[in-house]
């Protein structure tokens, strides 16, 4: 069994992007589009959680708890001393304007706060309101979204050049053979990008190699992208505005596989000054609901990152990995002692738990497995890691 496991391993596709946990997803949208507005309800969102500590990296960027229904549960179940959720961070970017690459508005920052995010929640207003006036002169979703898609492209034109340059004068001129399959890798990107004017995440088909050369220049056209759609409060409860369609048509036929959620900003700032009963009063009777879990969840998935629980009376906690993590890696996120000491994962699949109503319950009717190194961890299971360490034979 356990040769298979290794098999299955190495397998598993290479991702576009940074490698790690701490990873960011930044709001981008031309100016008034409700880009603060949707962070501040993030960040309300964040205010409310109780029993972690208040965090605001800086006053545009913020740590969102998930919501998760599995680590309520599990809170509930243990009533623990200490609790601590998975957490999306968001970066609330200023509004891009049309020749942002070229330094129009505060261009150059913008485009550098986006690329020290990962992904990216692309926002569009589909709302009329003569009071909030559109830099454009008129509300065009397609036309908005088309802008910062070319503002990104070309800002990536502008960082190829380079790059190439610099390849060209060593790896052709000067011959250096060891550095030509990325000059090669590089000029298939530039005939993509430059010349087919197209994002490089649109390809689904980059290899390994050619994955390994684009996490190391980090484009932002590679970044996922999910698109928010900023509606008026009556157009999302009657679910219908003019833009939908044309929205959804222009995002399936550039952007094939990503996705478009419709909200309402001023709808998810009202819901949060309501109390619980309230909340739950006003969306029976308006037959809607807040989309806000949805995005969140959403955002997290964008990264590539999941997490697992441990749980107990001391402490329930979520700690995120990315996906595809074995279980030595998975350990090395709570200490390095569980990695470098690994002995095996003792996992629990969350619905198993809540069956059976208990961790002996789940251990009765041989859920409660005991897996290996092989192990690639999956959302939500809760783990138990035994380890060895140098000075103690034993230790949980």
């Amino acid at each position: 069994m356990s040769p298979k496991k290794s098999d299955d391993g190495p397998k598993q596709a290479p991702l576009i992007g940074r490698f790690g946990t701490s990873l960011k997803i930044g709001i981008v949208g031309l100016p008034n589009v409700g880009k603060s507005t949707f962070f501040n309800v993030l960040t309300k969102s964040q205010a409310s959680a109780e029993n972690f500590p208040f965090c605001t990296i800086d006053p545009n960027e913020s740590r969102v708890p998930i919501p998760d229904e599995r680590y309520d549960y599990l809170c509930q179940f243990h009533k623990p001393l200490s609790k601590v959720p998975a957490f999306l961070n968001v970066v609330d970017i200023a509004g891009l304007v049309k020749g942002a690459h070229a330094g129009q508005g505060l261009g150059n920052a913008f485009l550098s706060h986006i690329s020290a995010c990962d992904a990216i929640f692309h926002m569009t207003r589909a709302f009329e309101d003569e009071d909030i006036i559109h830099v454009e002169g008129c509300v065009d979703p397609v036309r908005d979204m088309e802008i910062i898609h070319e503002e990104l492209r070309l800002k990536d034109v502008e960082l190829i050049g380079p790059i190439i340059e610099k390849l060209e004068k060593v790896a052709v001129r000067g011959g250096d053979k060891k550095l030509k399959p990325e000059y090669d890798i590089m000029c298939k990107i530039k005939n993509w990008v430059v010349d087919e004017k197209k994002h490089v995440r649109y390809n689904h088909e980059w290899n390994d190699k050619e994955i390994e050369v684009l996490n190391k220049y980090l484009l932002l056209t590679s970044k996922p992208m999910i698109y928010l759609v900023n509606l008026s409060e009556k157009d999302y409860i009657r679910k219908k505005n003019k833009w939908l369609v044309k929205i959804k048509e222009w995002v399936d036929s550039h952007d094939p596989g990503a996705l478009v959620i419709p909200f309402s900003g001023g709808l998810e700032l009202k819901l949060q000054d309501m109390s619980d009963e309230e909340k739950k009063k006003y969306t029976e009777e308006h037959k809607t609901q807040s989309v806000l879990t949805k995005i969140i969840k959403t955002g997290y998935s964008a990264l590539q990152l999941e997490y697992f629980f441990t749980a107990g009376p001391d402490e329930v906690r979520a700690w995120t990995v990315r996906k595809g993590t074995k279980a030595p890696q998975a350990a090395g996120k709570i200490h390095t002692d569980f990695e470098k000491g690994f002995i095996m994962a003792e996992v629990m699949k969350f619905a198993d738990l809540k069956e059976e109503g208990s961790e002996n319950a789940v251990k009765s009717v041989g859920k409660y497995r005991q897996l290996g190194r092989n192990y690639t961890v999956e959302d939500g299971d809760i783990i138990f890691f035994k380890f060895n360490t140098p000075n103690q034979p034993k230790k949980k």
